[in-house]
């Protein structure tokens, strides 16, 4: 069996045990040490750290196993390990803020089953490797969530459709909801902290800069630390000050642009006119587009005051909810938050939805089956070819634009060209110059043709919206 040393800058972690096979000697022996650095491998007597699963700035995550459950259960082991000379202030808050992820998992995670339950919590201490002086380790366990954050999930795919943004924002302002009604603020929201495990359910990971916000009125005091990610943060969290729901829910608009857009947040922002510009790289609902640019206004007062406002103002649109793995009710307790004054939500007017593949493939079908009815009609009563195609073309168009206004659609186009097709094709009249074989093969060889050119040029946008 393979154990992973979790002392850094050990140069061999990996550590091999034939023993540690036999499940009765794992489960009953008191204590493995690495072959290398002599660091206790099983840690606080029961975790099994297996592989490392990545480093960041002020630590370091290991896939384990719990030897006292029954079925080894798979748990993730949290070091804190900070990066870096530090100085004592920096790895105080450092660890501080390592704490307060314990603390926030410890509240919330039993709470809501989309936030990682807390198993442990604890310390070792051990003589350093190179020296006679001890060195003191910080850990914490918590529930391994098996899937990708979003982050992975969006590298190697295109970007997200609107329906797929819709849930994650929908689910995660549910997950939000929650944790600000315990008074706590998130402060790092990004599509790394969000994780989809292979059931599809969305989970809120990372609480590592939580900030508890007993009073969160302007001027109230409890200023913001410096943690935060770039592109992420609204302008009173970069600045040190106060933080609110509404800086979470600026953090969640970003996560969403940058899901609909696989763009970089600073990427999506333009400095010299202090906006966020993103509209034009997508084709959403827009009333969607209104709610996402509320939440990314930069006063914190002017956008949404909790995650239940945008929710509210979500279910006010014409667009269904999406969500696949409907959570558990989350127990929810009395806030002691006292928040600032809710502006009234003015709901915007309900926009048309969004055209979807099958729709305009099936309206492709119809323009080019119609067109080629209507030229032939033409031909046949006017013997001109020049105002044939003219007429053809204002008749065209009209259909066209009856189609994009959804005043014909679905059962409406098969009626219309059903009853065309049985007109033109029973009436010799109307096809004078032409057997009634070959209306059929030029009306269906035209449906055929609007169809490619429609997907040919919707695959070219697709392919200049992903470059552009």
């Amino acid at each position: 069996m393979e154990v992973y040393c979790t002392r850094p800058r050990c140069p061999r972690p990996q550590n091999y045990f034939t023993d540690l096979d036999d499940n009765i000697t794992l489960k009953t022996i008191q204590q493995k040490y690495c072959t290398t650095c002599g660091m206790p491998l099983l840690l606080d007597g029961r975790y099994v750290p297996l592989k490392l699963l990545g480093r960041g700035g002020f630590g370091a995550a290991f896939l384990a196993r719990d030897r006292r459950i029954p079925g080894m259960r798979q748990c993730v082991v949290k070091q804190f390990q900070p990066a870096g000379n530090l100085t004592s202030t920096q790895l105080q808050l450092a660890q501080q803020l390592f704490e307060r992820e314990a603390d926030a998992l410890a509240q919330l995670g039993n709470q809501n089953e989309q936030i990682p339950d807390l198993f442990a919590y604890f310390e070792i201490t051990v003589k350093s490797w190179q020296s006679e002086q001890q060195e003191q380790f910080f850990y914490l366990v918590q529930e391994y969530i098996d899937g990708q954050n979003l982050e992975e999930e969006l590298a190697p795919r295109g970007t997200f459709t609107e329906e797929e943004a819709l849930e994650v924002l929908r689910e995660i302002l549910k997950v939000l909801k929650f944790v600000h009604s315990e008074g706590i603020i998130h402060r790092d929201i990004k599509p790394s902290n969000i994780m989809r495990d292979r059931h599809g359910k969305l989970y809120l990971l990372d609480f590592g800069a939580v900030k508890q916000v007993t009073n969160a009125l302007p001027g109230s005091g409890g200023s913001s630390t410096g943690i935060y990610s770039m592109g992420f943060a609204p302008p009173e969290q970069m600045s040190g000050g106060q933080v609110y729901p509404s800086t979470d829910l600026y953090a969640l608009a970003v996560t969403i642009l940058t899901l609909l857009t696989k763009k970089e947040a600073t990427q999506l922002f333009d400095g010299y006119s202090n906006q966020w510009q993103w509209r034009s790289l997508v084709s959403i609902n827009s009333g969607l587009a209104d709610i996402l640019d509320r939440m990314l206004l930069p006063a914190a007062n002017q956008r949404f005051q909790s995650a239940q406002e945008v929710l509210s103002a979500l279910d006010s649109l014409a667009i269904p909810p999406t969500q696949l793995h409907p959570p558990k009710p989350s127990v929810a307790k009395s806030s002691s938050q006292t928040q600032p004054p809710q502006a009234p939500i003015v709901p915007p007017p309900p926009a048309k939805p969004a055209f979807s593949t099958i729709e305009l493939l099936t309206g492709a079908a119809f323009s080019g089956f119609e067109g080629a009815l209507i030229a032939i009609a033409l031909l046949s009563l006017v013997k001109s070819p020049i105002i044939t195609l003219a007429a053809s073309a204002v008749i065209l168009g009209i259909l066209i634009f009856a189609q994009t206004r959804r005043w014909i659609e679905k059962l409406d186009l098969l009626i219309i060209g059903v009853i065309s097709f049985a007109l033109i094709y029973f009436v010799p009249f109307f096809h004078a110059a032409l057997s009634s074989g070959q209306v059929v093969i030029l009306s269906v060889a035209a449906g055929l043709v609007a169809i490619a050119v429609t997907a040919v040029f919707r695959l070219i946008y697709k392919l200049l919206s992903l470059i552009f």
